[in-house]
């Protein structure tokens, strides 16, 4: 039997299984990434740490299977850039991660340029994605000296140590996100290159998400392997739930949440709010998606626990939110680092309102669960009414799947079934498939999904999770106005 080992590389953690032909996980590895937060609003990893947990979650995955893998295939946190001197292989600093916000006044100065950006791009102009982090990086840590370095996505990183530096290669849905590539030709763009300072000699060539990437170094597994397939976490989660012809769609509740709805080979023209990106067609060849991001789902509950200390688990919430039988009027708009779509608002921070002297941590653990489904219905709302395309099922995937509470509530708002398949770790097995597909192990997407076995939540007739809508409404338009009247800098 052929078995094809998936990294997963997450920005809270590196997460690598073995998958058998039959789809089947049959060995795991897991390694907690460091976070590193030097100012408020700046979020950064050690590149170095990137490489080290991905190694030791794939060596682990490698042990608990007993079997050598044919192939690997790679999916990763997607705006985080990485750059690093191509001599040595140093990391000119820690990488920017995708929720660093360093750059909003950079991006609030390109407001004349964002109707053009966004017709080459198919993105809105936010600190959120890879250019103007690059842009910075360029001229305060290499203070305009590139001659020597490269830069990528964390894919792009990951790939090149892993082969000794013999591939610098990225794929269409990383490239996709980096606010430097066309959607349209399906080519970085000198103009926006330009625009952003970058330097074509440092971008990584662009490859086919299903195809050859080279070959990782012995020394890294145990054993040399074939990288065969790359997506960015949301395009590779897409893939995994079968979502590779257009009206699919599906919500990933990871650290944020992430809806796409794939839209075939026609670029979409999506509403406000709304991204036009790169996804994989049935055997990972380029095609469209609308896609919604939500900067912080899962890692409001992270807050909660270590930042507030009212939870040991995350697993706690399912019976907190279950042992009230309403918010009480709490809300919580996790806007920790901004707001995403469909309102995009950078300088927009968490707002908590309701509050009375009868809220418990109870009633702030169910408003945190809330807050992924009101957020969910929210941006799926302004995706509708961009695309104009009926939804009768979302299918879900990540961590905070795990909490049926949180999916029956999610089902309650939409009004439609949700499913969520047997195995959570859909992004990792979307990796798998573009690697697997490459291999021949399976023919498409689809043939890889095809044995797959899904839980159905469905809605129930209360109108009460809907109507919380309303309420949900109020608090974010709470936390915009406070974002609005606030002045400079802390107080």
């Amino acid at each position: 039997m052929t078995y094809i080992l998936a990294l997963d590389q997450g920005t809270t953690g590196s997460t690598a299984i073995v998958v058998d032909a039959a789809g089947r996980v049959v060995g795991r590895g897991y390694r907690e990434l460091p976070q590193h937060f030097p100012q408020p609003g700046w979020v950064e990893h050690d590149p170095r740490d990137l490489l080290r947990t991905i190694c030791e979650a794939a060596r682990e995955a490698i042990a608990a299977a007993g079997v050598t893998p044919a192939a690997v295939g790679i999916t990763n946190q997607r705006e985080t850039v990485v750059v690093w001197d191509r001599e040595t292989g140093v990391p000119l600093g820690n990488a920017i991660v995708w929720q660093d916000r360093r750059t909003a006044p950079r991006c609030a100065a390109l407001a004349p340029r964002a109707d053009e950006i966004r017709r080459r791009t198919g993105l809105v102009v936010d600190p959120y994605f890879s250019a103007t982090k690059l842009e910075w990086i360029i001229a305060e840590r290499a203070r305009g000296r590139t001659e020597r370095l490269l830069a990528g996505t964390v894919d792009s990183w990951l790939i090149w140590s892993l082969t000794g530096g013999a591939v610098h290669a990225t794929d269409p849905t990383n490239a996709s996100r980096t606010m430097l590539y066309d959607i349209n030709e399906q080519a970085w763009s000198p103009a926006l290159c330009a625009l952003f300072g970058v330097p074509a000699s440092m971008l990584p060539e662009l490859r086919p998400s299903s195809g050859s990437f080279g070959v990782v170094g012995v020394e890294h597994f145990g054993v040399a392997l074939p990288i065969l397939g790359v997506a960015g976490d949301q395009q590779a989660a897409l893939y995994g739930q079968g979502c590779v012809r257009a009206g699919r769609a599906k919500n990933t509740y990871g650290t944020g949440a992430f809806l796409l709805l794939h839209t075939g080979d026609e670029r979409p023209e999506p509403g406000a709010g709304m991204l036009a990106t790169v996804a994989c067609g049935p055997r990972g060849e380029a095609a469209y998606a609308v896609e919604a991001s939500i900067f912080i789902a899962g890692a409001a509950i992270q807050w909660l626990r270590d930042g507030l200390g009212i939870i040991g688990t995350a697993a706690e919430t399912q019976a907190l939110a279950e042992s009230v039988t309403s918010n009480d009027g709490v809300y919580f708009v996790p806007a920790l680092t901004g707001l995403g779509a469909p309102h995009w608002n950078a300088e927009a921070r968490g707002t908590i309102v309701g509050l009375t002297r009868g809220s418990t941590r109870a009633h702030l653990a169910r408003a945190a669960l809330e807050a992924m489904a009101y957020g969910t219905a929210e941006v799926l709302a302004a995706m509708r009414q961009g695309t104009h395309v009926a939804l009768d099922v979302l299918r879900v995937d990540g961590g905070a799947t795990h909490n049926d509470w949180l999916m029956g509530f999610q089902a309650d708002v939409l009004g439609v079934p949700v499913e969520r398949p047997e195995s959570v770790e859909i992004t990792a097995l979307g990796a798998a498939a573009l690697a697997g597909v490459a291999a021949g192990v399976w023919t498409d997407a689809e043939a890889f999904v095809a044995p797959r076995s899904y839980e159905r939540f469905l809605p129930t007739a209360s109108p009460s999770a809907r109507e919380g809508m309303r309420g949900w409404d109020r608090a974010v338009r709470a936390a915009l106005a406070w974002a609005a009247t606030a002045g400079p800098g802390p107080r």
